[in-house]
């Protein structure tokens, strides 16, 4: 219990005799400097000024007097204060780190990686969804367990924003925020993002026609000019015809 509490409060940004005071005062609820330190078991030659810092970071409320008086602010106002501001740091240092990520991807020479594994697969396939600016297309020869529920909710964000979102299946599919055509195509997946970006996955699979998740390869690359193709190869299927690879 207390490893916890003191990892919880060094994500807060204390130092490890900053939660030591901190912790030992919620025990006292108010006490004076020497009475937190000795139950801290910190020198009392610190014990003042870590005092006076955890009153800067909003810990502790100090009474004026002589001698001063400290007390604990509730942890339940200290924790729900910086929840939300740890959420608010991680928030803009994502989106911003995102934009980094997203306005250079473009600029580096055009890769091809080779994915191995559902997991890992399922993983770039949100990325890929979540890049989406203008369009996402998707032709489903096969799914894996449990992946039309995690995609089903990212593929809803980006139609929300206006993204114009196809899905092509092989076989009924429902509960997807898009429009949906049933094809008759080869156990296959292919998805192309914005002309920009594709991936192509493929999978061995059991005799009843399940995909084995450690076989399953995704092949990614960032060649416009092939992503562009099958982009145009898609929309020719989806007014009608046969899906070929």
């Amino acid at each position: 219990m207390e490893r916890r509490i003191r990892k919880a409060l060094r994500l807060m940004g204390l130092t490890d005799y900053e939660a030591s005071a901190y912790t030992a005062l919620t025990s006292l609820v108010s006490g004076r400097a020497g009475e937190v330190g000795e139950a801290a078991g910190i020198p009392r030659s610190r014990v003042y000024d870590i005092l006076r810092k955890l009153a800067e970071k909003g810990f502790v409320e100090v009474e004026r007097g002589k001698p001063m008086r400290y007390h604990a602010v509730p942890p339940s106002e200290v924790f729900r204060r910086e929840k939300k501001r740890i959420n608010e740091v991680l928030h803009e240092a994502g989106v911003e780190l995102t934009r980094i990520y997203e306005d250079q991807i473009s600029r580096v020479p055009a890769p091809v990686w080779l994915i191995h594994g559902q997991e890992k697969i399922i993983k770039k396939e949100i990325e890929i969804i979540s890049r989406s600016r203008h369009e996402f297309k998707m032709r489903m020869g096969f799914f894996f367990r449990g992946e039309l529920k995690t995609l089903e909710p990212v593929l809803g964000r980006i139609n929300d924003r206006g993204v114009d979102v196809r899905v092509m299946a092989g076989a009924e599919i429902r509960g997807l925020p898009c429009r949906v055509r049933i094809v008759e195509m080869p156990p296959v997946k292919m998805m192309v993002r914005d002309g920009e970006e594709m991936m192509w996955v493929f999978s061995r699979f059991t005799p009843d026609g399940s995909p084995i998740p450690e076989t399953a390869i995704g092949i990614w690359n960032q060649y416009p000019e092939i992503a562009e193709n099958y982009s145009r190869i898609f929309d020719t299927i989806w007014e009608g015809g046969r899906a070929g690879i």
